[in-house]
Order: C-alpha cells, then structure tokens, then sequence
C-alpha cells in the first residue's frame, strides 16, 4: 500500500506535514452589489447576481459572521461588488474570522485598520486589455497604493491577447514590490477576441513555466496548476459541473455525491440569498477557467494523487500554492 511515509523523503514529509494539519474551511461573501468599475466579463454583473436587496444593518452583518465562525468558517473570502466601498463590512469580517478580500486596488485597504488582511488586487491583462475590459488602466493606481505591501499581491486575469506578453506585465509587478498569482479569463460576456483556442492555451502553458523559471520570488504557482488551468485535465479527468468542488453545500444535490470544499457556502449581499458556486450560476461550467475552482479541484482529490511520488508533489505544490494565497503559510 503506498503511503505518505514511503512516496516522500524527509524533505517533502516535512512539507506535506506543514499543510495537512491546516483544516482550511473556506466560504466567499459577496459584500456588496456596488462597484467603481464595470467590467466586461465580470461574473457578477453578467450573471445578475446583483439583483438582491443589500443588508444594510452593521449589526445584522456582525450577527451574520458570528453564525458562520460557529459553523466552521476559518476562511471569509470577500469579493463583491467591490469590497472596500464597504468598510465597515470589510472590518465586521476583520475582527472575527481570517479575511481576505479581493479588490480592484482602486481604494486603498488602510493598513492602520487592517494591518495584516491579504488583498488579492485584480488585473486583467496589459494596459490596453484593460482599457478594453475594464474601461480604465487600474494598474496604474493600484502600485501606487499598494507598492511593497507584503500582505498584497495581483490576481492577474490572462487573456488571449496577453499571450507571449505576459514578461513586462510581471516585470512591473516586480518593480513595485509585490508577487502575483495567474488565472485565466472565463470571458462570461463573448468579448470579442478574448475567448481561448487550444492553440493559445498550449502556448500559454509553457509561457506560464518559463515566468515561474525567471521571477521565482514574484510568482506564486506551480507547474502543475498550469497544466490543469491549460488544459481542463487532472488524472485524466475533465473539469466541468461533475467535478467542480466549489459549490454551495445547499444547492449540491450531485448524484453520485462528488468530492467537495467542506461546508462551502457563497453569500449573497443580502445575508439570505446564496449563488450555486465560487463564480456563476450562468457560466457553462465546461468553459470556467477559475483558479481558485481547479486549486481547490486538485486539493481535494489528494487520494487520486497517491499512486507515486511525482504525483503526491504536484498536489503537495498545489496546496501550498492555496495556502500561501490565503495567508495560512508564508511566502
């Protein structure tokens, strides 16, 4: 039978060791139905998972994240909307339960108040990409308020176009101090030009391996989780409703059950309303490109990963990966 013990030398032991005792029970919270921005692609908008009347009462938010701690939540993902029009929110969450909260960088999250909560600020490609995506050129006030923050780092969202020039987008994350994490467009809105074709995945794929060969201190991934985000395949299995772990425990009626985030909920602004998984109710699940969706795909398959050591290091790297970007493990 093949064990941790005998697929590991001491090294990798101690690595595994380090994060299988982490217990990581994640929920994400949409804060707000506002936003700064409109972005053409963005899953909440186009999946109009705004259309909910949006609690109000600080108190009943309080309330509200006191019956999540008790139910196991030791992760509270904050997406939006965009959190930092909420403040107070953001702080209910703060001073309860490990929080993270995904921003556009546009609003600086004050360190005085909210000295060590990681911040995911997101990118969705070059200059002009984001002129075209988004409307605006964020990275530009994004540095400027969060240059050498050590609890910051770019979510940076890959298009098509961004193939081959993803070098000088990471060179400049660099400069300013901070690391990044890759993903890849879902394009939920059939933006012109920005939906993916085999070809340019493959390519991206060792595009991908090469920025992690030449910024090590700045990129925050691993070989393996480029291959599954390419390529839709881990152990020979394709990534779609059949597989996806990141649903919401209450609308998971699945049969047979499927491997899943424990306990997992995503929140509406309403503190009533919960969407059906980590992105969108509307996507077509055989097109979701999301990183967090095929970490956590890789993570709790972590039996399937047992049948040698390459394979038991891969899912090892994946983890740490999760763990770092939420803050449970250092850089």
């Amino acid at each position: 039978m093949k064990t941790v013990s005998t697929l590991l030398d001491a090294e990798w032991r101690e690595r595994y060791r380090r994060i299988s005792s982490l217990n990581i029970r994640s929920s994400i919270y949409d804060l707000t139905n506002r936003c700064n921005l409109r972005c053409k692609g963005c899953f909440f908008f186009s999946s109009g998972e705004h259309h909910v009347q949006e609690e109000m009462d600080i108190r009943r938010w309080e309330a509200f994240i006191d019956r999540e701690k008790i139910r196991g939540v030791n992760l509270a993902i904050l997406i939006g909307g965009e959190p930092t029009l909420c403040m107070d929110r953001l702080e209910a969450f703060y001073r309860r339960v490990p929080t993270y909260c995904a921003t556009n960088g546009l609003i600086k999250v004050p360190r005085d108040r909210f000295p060590d909560m990681m911040v995911g600020i997101s990118l969705w490609g070059g200059g002009e990409d984001e002129k075209i995506l988004r409307g605006r050129d964020t990275f530009a006030v994004s540095s400027k308020n969060y240059e050498g923050d050590p609890c910051a780092y770019y979510l940076y969202t890959l298009t098509p176009r961004q193939v081959g020039k993803t070098e000088p987008v990471i060179r400049r994350i660099r400069d300013a101090g901070l690391k990044v994490h890759l993903q890849l467009l879902s394009n939920d809105e059939g933006v012109d030009g920005f939906s993916w074709r085999p070809e340019e995945l493959s390519d991206l794929r060792f595009e991908l391996d090469e920025m992690l060969d030449h910024y090590p201190r700045t990129v925050i991934s691993c070989r393996y989780y480029h291959e599954i985000i390419t390529t839709g395949l881990m152990q020979g299995r394709r990534f779609g409703w059949r597989e996806c772990p990141s649903v919401t425990e209450s609308l998971d009626h699945r049969q047979p059950p499927v491997r899943r985030l424990i306990h997992f909920y995503r929140w509406a602004a309403d503190l009533q309303t919960v969407h059906r998984c980590c992105t969108s109710a509307t996507r077509d699940c055989s097109t979701c490109k999301d990183g967090a969706a095929h970490m956590s795909w890789v993570m709790v398959n972590k039996r399937d990963h047992m049948n040698a050591t390459r394979d038991l290091h891969n899912w090892i790297e994946v983890y740490e990966m999760f763990a770092k970007l939420y803050k449970f493990i250092p850089w």
